[in-house]
């Protein structure tokens, strides 16, 4: 990743060279036939879908390995349109399932690849990143252990959470890897991105018919409506909630930031946007990575675009994630990157007292879920397994909500990641969140000495989803949430690490130069 992409500050070029431009095409062009052409393949023949996937995917590493981290972003955004737009001729709702994977396997076979040649010495890289990728391993391996507790109890749901916990990690050594070997331009692609964001969101909103007609949406989504009926989700929800959907736009209404606490406000339901990757919480978090991402390298009226899409998702994590970058950029503007950091800890350490106050008091199922999973960790601190607890456990459509709002808490772990994880993993939990927290605290020391904001949204940015990790699962194992943000943070690091060697190599080139035009 170039000085002039990741790591310059507000200033940006207004135009792109012709190789940028012709980096930006292919880049869309590789992701497009990457995972468009993935549901075809798989309805044709599953094996065949697997086998062109994973050369296509080890191809992109060997081939142009500096796109494979923007690759990895945009299938995880577009896997599900292409999804959705070929879902009449998917037969079963196995099928569609096991066709949305396919974005979670291209992902997970070019950091296999990439990892491949780091181990095997084709890509040398220096100490410090040899040091985080221990760690980083070390991690894996930490999460491997409880997957195969958990396997022998309840194979899928420890499959899923598997791959929800491991997608971050694999994107973040992905960039890590990418960017200190090879200059990374991020910066076109992603605001290309966005602009594609943007306008698919504002579709969705002005003519939600147009979008779920051109998208096939009635049909996919009636195969997730079949498989919620089968599973009990909708019971569940409906006791839950006593909310009872009638058609499609009743299932996507929701109150305005899905809270009781705006009730009295007079805000009505609102029609949520799910995106391209079909998904509203998801897809918040993208846009509100996006936003910040825009405001960073100097496109604020791009970002300020964004920004009333975010509300219309209303997410409240994605909102808050935004909320908190800012105030750290300025803060940091105003009193220094160390004394913000310090009081940007205060400040989340009394968010989440207050939200946990205020969540047992109106019966918040988050807090409730919280709370379930700090009893389980205090009851059996070394972990059960992955899939054991959580909102994928069969135990799940059998709680008795009223009777958990009136205890303030259930025997088990929902709705909140982190205290799925202690349920699931106990102290060794900690090994995975001091992994993202320590990545997230060395992207913070870059923002300090040099002042770049995306190294500052990149620190900040893992911190307050972090946070978020305690009132909602989507915030540490949904992709474009806490992956996004440490894809970005393993792309500021590789890049500060590249540009270091070259600084260095030029270092000692110079002297021999000086000499030999003297002599």
């Amino acid at each position: 990743m170039s000085a002039a992409d990741l790591t310059r500050d507000q200033s940006v070029h207004a135009s792109i060279s012709p190789p940028a431009w012709y980096e930006l095409v292919a880049t869309f062009c590789i992701a497009t036939a990457t995972i468009g052409f993935a549901p075809i393949l798989h309805l044709a023949s599953p094996a065949l879908g697997i086998v062109v996937e994973v050369l296509v995917g080890i191809a992109i590493v060997v081939s142009v390995p500096s796109y494979a981290p923007a690759i990895a972003i945009f299938v995880l955004f577009f896997q599900n349109l292409f999804v959705s737009i070929l879902s009449p001729l998917v037969p079963l709702p196995s099928d569609l399932d096991f066709i949305k994977g396919y974005n979670f396997l291209v992902c997970s076979v070019m950091w296999l690849a990439t990892f491949g040649l780091y181990v095997l010495g084709r890509r040398n890289q220096s100490a410090e990143v040899n040091q985080i990728m221990r760690w980083g391993v070390i991690t894996l391996a930490v999460v491997s252990v409880y997957f195969a507790i958990g396997f022998i109890q309840d194979g899928q749901p420890a499959a899923v959470y598997l791959r929800n916990i491991v997608l971050p990690l694999f994107l973040f050594q992905l960039s890590l890897l990418t960017a200190a070997t090879y200059e990374v331009r991020i910066t076109p692609f992603l605001v290309a991105l966005a602009v594609v964001l943007i306008c698919c969101g504002y579709v969705e909103f002005a003519f939600r018919d147009f979008w779920l007609a051109i998208t096939n949406g009635y049909t996919f989504w009636g195969f997730d409506e079949l498989k919620a009926t089968h599973s009990g989700v909708w019971e569940a929800q409906m006791r839950a909630t006593g909310n009872v959907p009638v058609d499609l736009k009743d299932r996507f209404s929701f109150d305005f930031l899905n809270t009781p606490l705006l009730e009295g406000f007079g805000l009505s339901k609102m029609l949520r946007i799910h995106g391209p990757n079909m998904h509203p919480i998801s897809f918040a978090y993208g846009l509100g990575f996006l936003t910040l991402f825009l405001f960073s390298v100097g496109r604020p009226l791009l970002a300020l675009a964004a920004l009333p899409l975010l509300v219309f998702c209303s997410v409240k994590g994605a909102l808050i994630t935004v909320i908190f970058v800012i105030a750290a950029w300025i803060g940091t503007r105003l009193i220094g990157a160390v004394a913000t950091l310090l009081l940007g800890f205060v400040g989340m350490i009394a968010f989440a007292i207050l939200a946990i106050r205020l969540g047992l008091q109106i019966g918040d199922y988050h807090v409730i879920g919280l709370m379930g999973g700090l009893d389980g960790f205090v009851q059996r601190p070394y972990g059960r397994g992955l899939g054991i607890g959580g909102n994928l456990s069969d135990s799940y459509f059998s709680i008795d909500w009223s009777a958990a709002q009136a205890a303030g808490t259930i025997d088990g772990a929902v709705e909140s990641a982190i205290g799925v994880l202690l349920y699931q993993m106990g102290v060794a939990a900690f090994v995975l969140l001091a992994f993202y927290f320590a990545m997230a605290l060395k992207a913070w020391r870059l923002y300090a000495s040099s002042g770049y904001s995306t190294q500052g949204l990149a620190g900040f940015g893992v911190m307050v989803v972090l946070l978020n990790g305690l009132f909602q699962e989507e915030a540490l194992f949904a992709p474009l949430a806490l992956g996004l943000m440490l894809s970005l943070t393993g792309l500021v690091i590789g890049n500060h690490v590249r540009m270091q060697a070259v600084a260095s190599e030029k270092a000692e080139r110079e002297p021999l130069t000086h000499y030999q035009a003297v002599t």
